[in-house]
């Protein structure tokens, strides 16, 4: 019989197995020590979010206890935000990760804009330049109101993307810790 233990990760409770805990807690303190910079909470904070989300939607209803081959998964599917491997000199064979459609939700770009942020957003959201959204919005705006007041809605609707991980949902990437990383070194420009 496996030892359990009841965990809080990412603002929710999960039975774990001993094993399965023990292995991620070295995971998370692995991922903490290879953080650079001043976000280091806030990449954390974000990425037990991440597990937490990815353990829920893994749990099966006959399943109670997260297991090591569910954290395991997990954490290769994440894995570090320098991009290498947990274990550089170990030949541990992880199981497959399981891959999952990016999800992608549509915020204001801050870092890209030049007014509210709403064409560097949607620019952003559809893959494409922003100047065309500009031009587009300009000729929307010259045609009638049309384009004022549909900037003005979206730039009510849509929430800023602050967090790194709001960030990758704008584009479409992974929350994985390498994506996450890359938008925490950028913010400090």
């Amino acid at each position: 019989m496996k030892k359990t233990l009841n965990i809080g990760i990412g603002g929710k409770s999960f039975i774990i197995d001993e094993d399965a805990h023990e292995r991620l807690s070295k995971y998370l303190e692995t991922f903490r020590s290879r953080l650079t910079g001043e976000q280091g909470s806030e990449v954390m904070d974000d990425i037990e979010a991440r597990i937490a989300e990815l353990l829920l939607s893994n749990l099966g209803s006959g399943q109670q206890s997260v297991s090591l081959a569910l954290v395991n998964r997990i954490t290769a599917q994440l894995g570090m935000p320098d991009g290498k491997p947990e274990f550089e000199n170990t030949n541990e064979n992880m199981e497959e990760t399981i891959m999952s459609e990016p999800l992608k939700k549509l915020y204001l770009d801050v870092e890209s804009r030049k007014l509210g942020g709403v064409c560097s957003g949607l620019a952003a959201y559809f893959d494409v330049d922003v100047t065309i959204i500009r031009i587009v919005f300009l000729a929307l705006l010259l045609c009638g109101s049309f384009g004022f007041w549909l900037y003005l809605i979206v730039w009510i609707v849509a929430p800023k993307a602050v967090t790194p991980a709001q960030k990758c949902e704008l584009r479409g990437l992974e929350t994985t810790a390498e994506n996450l990383a890359k938008f925490t070194d950028s913010s400090k420009r």
